[in-house]
Order: C-alpha cells, then sequence, then structure tokens
C-alpha cells in the first residue's frame, strides 16, 4: 500500500434504530472491503436468530451485542476508497451508550448523521448535532436513511432537510450533503439511484472522496505530548505522537508545565533506513535532548517561540454523558493528550438542554444528557491550547470512577478565580466595597510581589512595608510565618506552580480589604507567575525582582511612587 495515501476518519452517529451500523455495513460489502470470512459469520449468526441477512451485524464485534440488537461499543473498521483510506468510527446510539460516542469521535474530522426518514427527526438527532457542534466537527453530511419506507417521496425528504437546517444552522453547523438513502436495499451508497431521480448529486461512496482533508497540521506550532521515557544504555529516549508542528535535530525546545528548556539531540531509529533529522506532525518518535531532566508523561513539547497555555484554571465547553449529575467541586479526572489529573469543576456558567437549545437559569448541576460552559480547576497545572487553535491539545474527556461521563472542547483560559453563588451573593449584599476602602484610605490596592534570592527579596520585603507604613499607606508583607500558619505551605521561598497559586488567591482575597500586599516568594526568573497574573490580574500586580532595588536608594523611590 501506498505509505503517501491519506488517512481519513469519520464518525457514524444518528438515533439507535435509524441505521447506523447498516449503512456502514452495506458499503463495505457492496465494495469487498470485508474481512475474509465476516459474511460466513454473520450468515451462521442470523440462521442461529431466524432472521434473514443482516448488514448491521457485520459491525458488532461481540455475539452479545448481537443478540441485544443494537451496538455498544464504538466500533472502528477500516475502508478504502481509490482516493485515501478511511477509519469509520461507528458511534452508539442509546443515551447510556452516548459516553462512548465522546471518546470515539474526539478524533474524526468529518461525521455522518443518519437521520430516519419515516420516523423523522428525533431528540437524540438534534443532541448528536449538538456534540458535533462541541466537537468542532464542521464537516458534516446528514444521511436520510430508510427512503424506501416512504416510497422515495422527494417532498418528504424536503421537508427533514428544511427542519434540521433550522435547527442546526444555530449552532453554526452547516451540513455540506443531504443524501437520500435505503442502506439496505443499497440505494445511493455506491452508485446514484435509479428510484430518486430527483437527486442528482454524488452517492455516498463518492460523497466520502469530497470531504476536505485538513492541511497545514504541520505548519502549526510544535505539540508533542510525552508518551513514556524510556532508557536504553546510556540514552533516555522521550517517545510520543506529534501532535502538530515539525522538529528538527537542533531545535530549541520548551517541556510544559516545568518550564524546562534544552536542545534536541536525536531523534531515534531502528534501522539506518528510517533514519531522519526531521519528523512533522503525525508521526511517532522518539528523541534525546542534550540536558538531562526528570521528564514524564503528559508534559508537552514545544518550541520556545510558540509555547501551549499552561494554567490550572481553564474555560471549556463540556457535554455530560454520565449516570449521575456533574456537580461542582466533585473530584474527578480530566484526560488532555496524555495528561491525567485530578479535577473539580469550579464553576458551572451555563446550561443548555440538548433537545430543546433552552438555556437553564442558575444551574448547580449539569445532568445526563445536557451540556453546559463551565470553568474547570485542575489540581496542578496543565498544558492546552484554545480548540480553535489546535483541536489535537484543545478536547479532553472527563473520568468519574472507570467510565468516561463528559468530554468537551477548551474555550480559553479563566483569568479569575470563580466563587459560587453563595459567595457571591453575601459579596453583593455588603455595603462597604473595595473602591470604598481605598478611596478613604487615599491608596490604591496593589500586590507587590518580589522575586530573586532568598535574601534579597525578604529583606526587601520588611524595609518596603516599614516605608510604606511610615507613608501612612496601609501595607502588609503576607510573610513565610504566615502563609505556612493560614495556608499550610512549608517551603524556603522558592514557591512551585501550586504554592504559588494559594499565595495568589489569599493575596487576592486580602485586595479586597483596600490593603497593598506584599509577597516574596519566587525563583530568580520569576518562571511560575503566570499563576498569579490570572488569579490576581495585571492591573493589581507588580512583580519586581528584588536585586534591581536593594541597596540602591533611586530605584526603591521609583518603587515607592509607582506604588502610591
Amino acid at each position: 500500500m501506498d505509505n503517501a495515501r491519506d488517512n481519513f476518519r469519520i464518525v457514524v452517529v444518528g438515533h439507535v434504530d435509524h441505521g447506523k451500523s447498516t449503512l456502514i455495513g452495506r458499503l463495505l460489502y457492496d465494495t469487498g472491503s470485508l474481512p475474509q470470512g465476516a459474511i460466513e459469520k454473520v450468515k451462521r449468526i442470523c440462521k442461529e436468530k431466524g432472521k434473514f441477512f443482516e448488514y448491521a451485524y457485520l459491525l458488532d464485534a461481540f455475539e452479545e451485542e448481537q443478540k441485544q440488537g443494537i451496538t455498544i461499543d464504538t466500533t472502528q473498521i477500516q475502508f478504502f476508497t481509490t482516493k485515501r483510506d478511511y477509519v469509520i468510527i461507528d458511534a452508539p446510539g442509546h443515551k447510556e451508550f452516548l459516553k462512548n460516542m465522546i471518546s470515539g469521535a474526539a478524533n474524526a474530522e468529518a461525521a455522518l448523521l443518519l437521520i430516519d426518514a419515516q420516523e423523522g427527526i428525533q431528540e437524540q438527532s438534534k443532541r448528536h448535532g449538538y456534540i458535533l457542534s462541541l466537537l468542532g466537527i464542521k464537516q458534516v453530511y446528514v444521511i436520510v436513511n430508510k427512503m424506501d419506507l416512504i416510497d422515495y417521496s422527494k417532498e418528504k425528504f424536503n421537508k427533514i432537510r428544511a427542519e434540521f437546517d433550522s435547527f442546526l444552522n444555530t449552532l453554526n453547523v452547516f451540513p455540506l450533503k443531504y443524501i437520500p438513502v435505503s442502506a439496505f436495499l443499497g440505494e445511493n451508497i455506491t452508485t446514484r439511484s435509479a428510484r430518486m431521480p430527483w437527486y442528482a448529486e454524488d452517492p455516498v461512496l463518492e460523497a466520502l472522496d469530497l470531504f476536505q482533508k485538513e492541511r497545514g497540521l504541520e505548519q502549526k506550532p510544535l505539540r508533542l505530548p510525552i508518551q513514556d521515557v524510556y532508557k536504553f544504555d546510556n540514552r533516555r529516549i522521550i517517545a510520543g505522537r506529534i501532535e502538530t508542528g515539525q522538529l528538527r535535530v537542533g531545535d530549541q525546545i520548551l517541556i510544559s508545565p516545568g518550564g524546562k528548556t534544552t536542545s534536541v539531540k536525536s531523534i531515534e531509529y531502528w534501522v539506518d533506513k528510517d533514519r531522519k533529522d526531521e519528523v512533522e506532525a503525525g508521526l511517532s518518535v522518539g528523541i534525546t535532548v542534550e540536558d538531562e531532566f526528570f521528564n514524564k508523561r503528559g508534559e508537552i513539547i514545544s518550541h520556545l517561540a510558540d509555547p501551549p497555555l499552561t494554567s490550572s484554571m481553564l474555560k471549556a465547553n463540556l457535554v455530560w454523558m454520565g449516570k449521575n449529575d456533574l456537580r461542582q467541586n466533585k473530584k474527578y479526572k480530566l484526560k488532555l493528550t496524555t495528561q491525567e489529573v485530578e479535577c473539580e469543576v469550579c464553576s458551572i456558567d451555563q446550561v443548555i438542554d440538548a433537545a430543546s437549545l433552552e438555556t437553564v437559569t442558575d444551574p448547580d448541576r449539569v445532568k445526563t444528557n445536557d451540556v453546559a460552559q463551565v470553568v474547570i480547576k485542575t489540581k496542578h497545572d496543565v498544558c492546552f491550547d484554545q480548540f480553535g487553535e489546535n483541536q489535537g491539545t484543545g478536547r479532553f474527556v472527563l473520568v468519574d470512577g472507570y467510565d468516561v461521563n463528559g468530554g468537551g472542547i477548551i474555550s480559553g483560559l479563566c483569568s479569575e478565580v470563580p466563587i459560587s453563588k453563595a459567595v457571591r451573593s453575601a459579596a453583593t449584599a455588603k455595603l462597604v466595597t473595595r473602591e470604598d476602602r481605598e478611596q478613604r484610605d487615599n491608596q490604591q490596592g496593589k500586590v507587590i510581589w518580589l522575586t530573586g534570592s532568598h535574601e534579597a527579596k525578604f529583606d526587601l520585603a520588611v524595609t518596603l512595608e516599614k516605608e510604606l507604613f511610615d507613608l501612612r499607606k496601609r501595607a502588609y508583607y503576607l510573610d513565610h510565618t504566615t502563609i505556612k500558619s493560614i495556608l499550610g505551605i512549608d517551603f524556603d521561598g522558592n514557591a512551585s506552580a501550586e504554592q504559588i497559586r494559594r499565595i495568589g488567591e489569599a493575596a487576592k482575597l486580602l485586595l479586597d480589604t483596600g490593603l497593598i500586599i506584599i509577597v516574596a516568594f519566587g525563583s530568580d526568573s520569576g518562571e511560575n507567575m503566570v499563576e498569579a497574573r490570572l488569579i490576581i490580574g495585571d492591573e493589581d500586580l507588580m512583580v519586581v525582582s528584588a536585586e534591581a532595588i536593594n541597596g540602591q536608594n533611586n530605584q526603591l523611590d521609583k518603587l515607592l511612587n509607582a506604588v502610591i
């Protein structure tokens, strides 16, 4: 087989009885793409069940599923045309199996959405349309199946098309084609149907080849999620699949979220003919780097100029499929590329009923089969991109216990820590605001965050607090002892990203009193300050290098003037 051929992934979705498996089975049967012995196996099963030959059984992986008459697990099957190689994903349709569809559809480049011509548009048909929208699948064909049951009526087909188009367009989903078919009878599957002369466009097989392969993945910023690290002789080989971008020997790289920088020493190979000095998106690779770091699964390699977003707070559009409602502050596991981390939904901003598209006001949970806009807080930093910028690093799933119960796409960073409705209501009821305090005290609340060596930043912190006090300003040094007793953090001053986040939250809370807060935590380079900036905000935060101020009265005066 020609290795240069495109590989294209299509997910097939729709109501449980609308004929997804029959469509794919018929397509494979008519084009001779079935594995040896498959037809004989199906004939044997049908004979045992006393049924006619069923194309749908060609896809069912287990006899138990065949006895139930429904597809339970997501089935992936290879399919070939003269143009390209396909992976067709048959996603389950029952509500209780929709959670499998999330992981099945997550890597799809296009979708076929089936509707039964006789039954028409069902609640689940609409829900699947919404899920495709949230997963960002823009290339969609709507397949109107079982046309034989409505006597191949052009009028009924057009009515379904108009009604479903009206719904999908509100989701910014614009189907490229509506194709009328009878999957069981093979009408409009591989060749144009003589029974529907009013349909002059492509049958399903030819239409598939019209889907456009996304180009330019290798031109996007480098994203190489680390799958694992292997030790061979004296080499530590970092293994993973390049999601986007290109990588060359000698490239300077950033390993996030730790912020480690190094360069690519080699791209490994098994035999000489596979030796390469440059690799690109879609390839699974093993590399070595110049510097010895402790690298681990879940970290992401990028170029220095185009790093991924790194944070423990992210905004997302979420589809929830769990049997139990999704609730705020409950612990879940987030899976994003090769990253797995404990998380919680700290804010539910909006819930939309997937069938009616009605917005639920003041949501405190996300019910089964609903979709929501949420803020997710992870136990430690994760790396990601906005979905619109990079789909591979912008999708995720949520696991409750051992099951995938939800998933969606990342819409961006969260610039502040959300607070609960109860806390928000209490804050609204206050008669004294931060602005009132600042006006009375003739000062503006501010967080002065000192970085640098251990001694320099602590010396400057106490000096700065005394100088501001002498100037009759209300200032407070949030010192090491206070942090340890209140937040339970014990360290030598060079805090980790998680500790920086917790200190930032404490400083943000104190800002409401109108105080000038002084903190003295962070490395010489201030690497982890992105957490503090996200929580406190650039307007209220000043990051100052202690070494640039200590012992220089003119620099201290400039700092004081900037603060007051």
